[in-house]
């Protein structure tokens, strides 16, 4: 964190307030009951996942690296932000000293575009696949997933980095309330003291390049991959290749769907708080709880695989 702007700021914490909305005591430990039990189930069914990957060698191919990878990053996200959400639930507020603050506001920008590449290098592994399959072996392979991983979460933090450095630029020495559950970087850049109007319009060209590249790669992808799936002499062969897409495609949906909804709600003038802040909160957690499910339930490997880890087969 910069020393120039920490010794410069009369801000030295931020009061997270999470829901103007919901101020009394029976509605605050609903919340935290059900965000507990989200992150418990987030954490059961995504460590299942690694643990599952782990202790079965067939699984230790590209795709289920990815699909391990994915994982470990869902778990990721939801530490840096549902802990400390649960403790406001428990509080009427929550106060966060200012590098805590925008130390994780700088990982959760991080993990979210980190995430954003892997869902596209997930969606390049089943182009590759389908599309040059007799190549498949030569073009990707375990090492080189791995370093394609690397480069994912590098590109994430490189992309998080200027965001949270232009935002270090200004002082902080006004109101020091955050409207919001976490340290969410539109609401702390809210309390700079300046003209933030610049900032905000680099910050929105980095999210929307985060989003709208992968985004634009995977549609792509999907695009070659059902035009080569349709070529496909047997029907039993088709179905299989979209069955297999299928998994992918609905957690790029949830993924995509949820951040364009949260990102256009904060520009739809109305729209209440309380539901810009419950949008931003199951960003956080609806794909993380989402993503064991899909894969636990459509992908026969894994089923195969959890049921002798059960015994039952």
């Amino acid at each position: 964190m910069s020393e120039l702007n920490k010794t410069s700021s009369l801000v030295q914490e931020f009061i997270i307030v999470g829901f103007p909305g919901l101020r009394d005591q029976e509605s605050r430990k609903t919340l935290f009951a059900i965000f507990l039990t989200v992150y418990l189930l987030i954490l059961v069914g995504n460590l299942l996942l690694i643990v599952i990957f782990v202790s079965d060698r067939h699984l230790h191919t590209p795709m289920y690296i990815l699909v391990c990878g994915l994982a470990v990053l869902d778990v990721a996200i939801t530490t840096n932000t549902v802990p400390s959400m649960l403790v406001l639930f428990r509080l009427e507020f929550r106060t966060a000293p200012f590098a805590a603050c925008f130390t994780q506001t700088y990982f959760f920008l991080g993990l979210f575009s980190t995430e954003s590449f892997l869902l596209a290098l997930m969606a390049y592994d089943r182009y590759t696949a389908i599309c040059y399959p007799l190549h498949y072996p030569n073009l990707i392979n375990n090492s080189r997933i791995l370093r394609l991983m690397a480069g994912c979460w590098a590109a994430g933090f490189l992309c998080a980095t200027p965001s949270v450095a232009l935002a270090l630029r200004f002082p902080f020495c006004g109101p020091n309330k955050v409207i919001q559950c976490f340290c969410d970087y539109s609401s702390v850049l809210l309390l700079a003291c300046g003209d933030i109007v610049v900032t905000s319009y680099v910050v929105l060209s980095i999210g929307l390049s985060v989003l709208v590249f992968p985004l634009t790669f995977i549609l792509f992808s999907y695009a070659r991959i059902i035009s080569s799936v349709l070529r496909i002499a047997s029907s039993e062969g088709r179905l299989k290749a979209f069955y297999t897409c299928g998994t992918h495609m609905l957690v790029i949906a949830v993924f995509f769907l949820i951040a364009a909804g949260v990102f256009i709600s904060y520009r739809i003038p109305g729209t209440s708080v309380d539901m810009r802040i419950m949008g931003a909160v199951i960003q956080n957690v609806f794909p993380a709880l989402m993503n064991p499910l899909i894969y636990c339930l459509r992908t026969k490997e894994i089923r195969e695989s959890l049921l002798k880890m059960s015994g039952i087969s």
